[in-house]
């Protein structure tokens, strides 16, 4: 069975998305389009245009061509929309860095993207210089704050400089080089095209029962614009509606709950962390949140009554989305009507796009309430892995399915539910166990801060599910595992517990398993059961 919207196709028209979202914008000049939340400095959508064009003129004098790649290595800034959209006016393609990477990290990006320019801050500034000197081809390095040794970003807002006339393929030419998270192996380049960003944006604001951005809401722009989340969802989808973004470098709950009281944000696309922080810490009292109409989590799954702790406690829409860097990101997202929600799903898939369950041995489709692969097939997906054919056959079979690599199934009204990881399942004595699902399990109960699950070795069953738990109350590891006994049945028990200060997590949200698993490896623990 082959899943669809409920909702009808959207028109894609054939533009390049800077194009796009500068057409969109014209209405909206005098409207601030980005600010900074800690310094209040921003730009009204005339002047994000204008600089826009001041980028793309400036690095075609400096001899910036067509398919030239432009790296960003910067935490979250009014400015990196302007670079961003920039070097794609001059016909450029955008690869995108995490601020947390180490010079190592940013060298293999820099290489293997074939950059030949990177923007960065001072704070950064020595680890760019090594990863440019490791990588080589890098022409110049520019920086937002201004320090010695690099070229101030100022310099590619001199007036005088006409953007370059530029002929774009949107279906052919690549506008952004995000890399995957190399949770496994070394992080590949996802090749996404101007086409692939423009339709993504016009199906989730077609999508079933999706109220799309208005002018009168504001965004706050807390997840990386470096991952795709962040990139598509916050910064392109909220810049093409002519709502206001507020950028924040990093996220702090303190800052982060003062910049949605002071400007009366309607609307944070966030990851699970941050609804875990809202629906329990103590701080959120202290503020005035209700601005706030619609919160979206995405990036990992949440559990359902996480979801409905928060909702509860902040008085407004709690949905969730799906979707993945290879496809732009969005696949799905939930109806934002209280009563057509369902907590803990990933939402219903949007226009033009399908959804198969593939059974994991044999790739035939599935019907409702059945596991398996979500396999995806639209026009957000990416074009392919970057100098890397071998992953792209892996990823994308020659019928157009991408395969996720994530473990679902639908209920009869065509909502997805995403359990876990493929990779990450754990076999107990033959069965498969979600970790996913214990840990919302886990976030259910008052004395639970955080927590993550992971496959223990186990002589007897192979592998069983351990938890890594971080308290906010009094309860034992024998406790915790009663408690989540109580609520599963027998072969999703949880056999061993460890209490930890701080579940590790990536920048985007995502759980960092491998890291735990890796910590277990090399240590021996007494099984219990």
């Amino acid at each position: 069975m082959i899943f669809r919207s409920p909702a009808p196709d959207v028109d894609i028209p054939n533009v390049s998305v800077t194009d796009f979202i500068l057409q969109r914008a014209e209405p909206f000049s005098d409207k601030p389009a980005l600010i900074d939340g800690p310094s209040g400095r921003s730009y009204s959508y005339a002047q994000m245009a204008g600089a826009i064009r001041l980028v793309a003129g400036n690095l075609a004098k400096r001899g910036f061509k067509k398919g030239d790649v432009f790296a960003i290595y910067s935490p979250n800034l009014p400015e990196y929309a302007l670079a961003f959209h920039g070097v794609a006016l001059a016909g450029g393609v955008v690869t995108t860095a995490s601020p947390l990477y180490t010079a190592g990290e940013l060298a293999h990006q820099l290489k293997d993207s074939g950059a030949k320019y990177l923007l960065t801050i001072s704070l950064f500034l020595d680890k760019a210089k090594a990863a440019a000197e490791e990588a080589g081809g890098i022409k110049e390095i520019f920086i937002f704050d201004g320090a010695e040794g690099s070229t101030p970003f100022m310099a590619l807002l001199q007036p005088g400089a006409e953007p370059p006339v530029v002929s774009i393929d949107p279906s052919e030419d690549l506008i952004v080089l995000p890399y995957s998270s190399g949770t496994t192996g070394l992080p590949k380049g996802v090749m996404l095209t101007h086409r692939n960003i423009v339709a993504n944006i016009l199906q989730v604001e077609g999508g079933y029962d999706v109220p799309p951005l208005t002018v009168e809401d504001t965004v706050i722009g807390v997840l990386p614009f470096f991952h795709i989340y962040g990139m598509v969802v916050i910064m392109n989808m909220t810049l093409a509606t002519g709502a206001t973004i507020v950028t924040l470098p990093r996220f702090d709950l303190e800052q982060f709950l003062q910049v949605i009281q002071d400007h009366g944000v309607t609307r944070a696309n966030v990851v699970p962390p941050i609804v875990l922080a809202l629906a329990k810490h103590p701080l959120v009292e202290r503020y005035d949140l209700s601005s706030m109409q619609y919160i979206t989590s995405g990036a990992a799954p949440l559990g359902a009554d996480l979801a409905k702790a928060c909702a509860d406690r902040l008085g407004c829409l709690v949905v969730q989305g799906y979707g993945l860097t290879e496809t732009s990101p969005v696949t799905h997202v939930s109806p934002y009507t209280a009563a057509k929600i369902k907590p803990a799903s990933a939402g219903i898939t949007l226009p033009n796009t399908e959804t198969k369950i593939a059974d994991l041995e044999s790739g035939e489709a599935l019907g409702p309430g059945q596991d398996g692969e979500v396999w995806i097939r639209g026009p957000q997906v990416m074009k392919g892995y970057l100098n890397n054919p071998a992953a792209t056959a892996a990823t994308l079979d020659a019928d157009g399915w991408l395969h996720t690599g994530d473990i679902g199934h639908f209920d009869e009204d065509g909502y997805l539910y995403v359990v876990d990881r493929l990779k990450e399942l754990i076999k107990y004595k033959g069965f498969q166990v979600a970790p996913a699902e214990l840990e919302a399990i886990l976030l259910s109960n008052p004395a639970i801060a955080d927590a993550a699950v992971i496959p223990s070795p186990d002589e007897e069953a192979g592998e069983v599910p351990k938890a890594f738990v971080v308290l906010r109350g009094e309860i034992t590891p024998q406790e915790i595992m009663d408690f989540v006994a109580g609520r599963v049945s027998p072969h999703k028990k949880i056999r061993k517990v460890e209490i930890i200060d701080q579940i590790p997590k990536s920048l985007s949200g995502k759980i960092l398993r491998r890291v735990l698993v890796e910590q277990e490896r090399g240590m021996d623990y007494p099984s219990k059961r």
